[in-house]
């Protein structure tokens, strides 16, 4: 124990060789140890014991965004990493979209950084490139920066700056990216599906705003992405997968030899269609929230491993971009700091454990991004941790949240998972709500 600057016991600890009764030994910010429960703490060390609340690996959400700078009343830096610690998120990757710029050349990338570094961050933050008509040039000096991959979408984004790829410039992108060994990730939606569907203007009716974004859209889409993917051998993720349809050809993909995996979010595993009332368009989101039936499916995928991982796809408005039209209201679900307990909430009635919901928000999101030191409590990684009270209830107050805008679908619903705490690199920085550090770095790929 010499040198142990912290210890941390727990009666459930989730390392990656079972949940058990230790103590977790910290030194300069990383682990050091997993030891027994009682192991003795040596002079000067910093013991800190949370009894039965679970000691999860903090979680890591390679899908946010941010918005900032440009919509920066949208989200911010502060805000949303803020409201990430408070969850038991120690890391976020930033989403190139919805920030003017976008981050799709390095001299925006730069911008993204700065702004970063002036807002101040609560956890450590990280950025993804965009793929868009025009830029494949600039990727590879991207890459370099030390973005994670590449963000692309096959359908319109909703923003203007950020326009999709078609079907040439998409392989023309791929190809590039696979060139230097890159990473896609895509939003997986056929345009001319969507086009073909039944529209939802003017609309306050969910089951037509449902209709507008059929299952068909995903399919044929990710149907393309695989048969690129494996002409190319590149590597290539489906973002925020909501039809299970797509996943017999994802299963099929990976059994080929296709470099490809998924995510799922937890919308799409705690909210279906059939309670999403008319003009509630808090539940707008692209793909849809779909029914029941469908999201046992996505539970099964994530039980075989044909889904790899849980992100938020956390993607915040203004409030007054929420209004009660299904074809008007800006889409996205604003959840960053309730993913833990609503994943939780879910999975537990279906039978699973916290070393499941650990790996589908830690461990896996991390193995994507590439992100080495994060994600398992283990020797070597950083000291970040969740402390999680699971059989602890909260009701959601939207106005209790920390993001910026006081906007959730799950606003008024009994969740259970207490966040007690967040570490990050060894140091309190979330206690009972309250963020109480500002201690996030910047990170680059392959340096975290």
């Amino acid at each position: 124990m010499t040198g142990t600057e912290l210890l941390l016991r727990s009666r459930r600890v989730v390392t990656p060789d079972g949940t058990r009764a230790a103590a977790v030994a910290v030194a300069g910010g990383r682990i050091t140890g997993v030891l027994p429960h009682e192991a003795p703490a040596g002079e000067g060390t910093r013991v800190v014991d949370y009894g039965d609340a679970a000691l999860l690996p903090g979680l890591v959400d390679t899908h946010v965004h941010i918005n900032d700078p440009g919509r920066t009343e949208w989200e911010g830096f502060a805000t949303a990493t803020r409201a990430a610690a408070a969850g038991g998120i120690t890391t976020v990757l930033d989403m190139p979209l919805n920030s003017i710029p976008p981050t799709t050349n390095a001299a925006h990338l730069r911008v993204k950084r700065d702004t970063a570094r002036a807002a101040g961050v609560h956890t450590d933050v990280g950025f993804w490139g965009g793929a868009i008509p025009g830029n494949t040039g600039e990727l590879k000096a991207l890459h370099e920066a030390g973005v994670f991959g590449f963000k692309c979408f096959l359908s319109p984004s909703g923003v203007t700056e950020f326009p999709e790829l078609d079907p040439d410039q998409l392989a023309a992108a791929l190809g590039e990216i696979a060139g230097f060994g890159g990473l896609l990730i895509v939003h997986a939606e056929d345009p001319a599906t969507l086009t073909a569907a039944p529209p939802a203007d003017g609309s306050r009716r969910y089951a037509d705003f449902l209709a507008s974004r059929p299952d068909a859209a995903e399919t044929a889409a990710i149907t393309r992405l695989i048969a690129l993917a494996g002409r190319l051998d590149a590597r290539v993720h489906v973002l925020h997968l909501s039809a299970a349809g797509a996943l017999p050809l994802i299963a099929a993909a990976r059994a080929s030899g296709v470099r490809i995996t998924a995510e799922t979010c937890p919308h799409f595993l705690t909210l279906t269609a059939e309670e999403v009332p008319d003009g509630a368009t808090e539940f707008k989101c692209c793909p849809p929230i779909r029914p029941a039936a469908n999201q046992d499916l996505l539970w099964a995928a994530l039980a075989d491993g044909t889904l790899d991982c849980v992100v938020s796809d956390h993607s915040p408005c203004t409030a007054d971009l929420k209004v009660p039209d299904f074809g008007a209201a800006w889409g996205g679900i604003a959840s960053l700091q309730l993913g833990l307990p609503a994943v939780w909430t879910a999975a537990r009635r279906r039978g699973h454990q916290l070393a499941d919901v650990a790996h589908w928000m830690a461990t896996a999101p991390a193995r994507l991004a590439g992100l080495e030191r994060k994600g398992a409590i283990a020797p070597g990684r950083d000291a970040d941790f969740a402390v999680l009270d699971p059989e602890a209830t909260f009701t959601v107050d939207p106005a209790a949240l920390h993001h910026r805008n006081p906007v959730t679908a799950y606003a008024g619903r009994t969740l259970h998972g207490v966040v007690r705490a967040t570490w990050l690199r060894g140091r309190l920085v979330a206690e009972d709500g309250a963020v109480t550090a500002c201690a996030g770095r910047l990170i680059e790929r392959g340096t975290a």
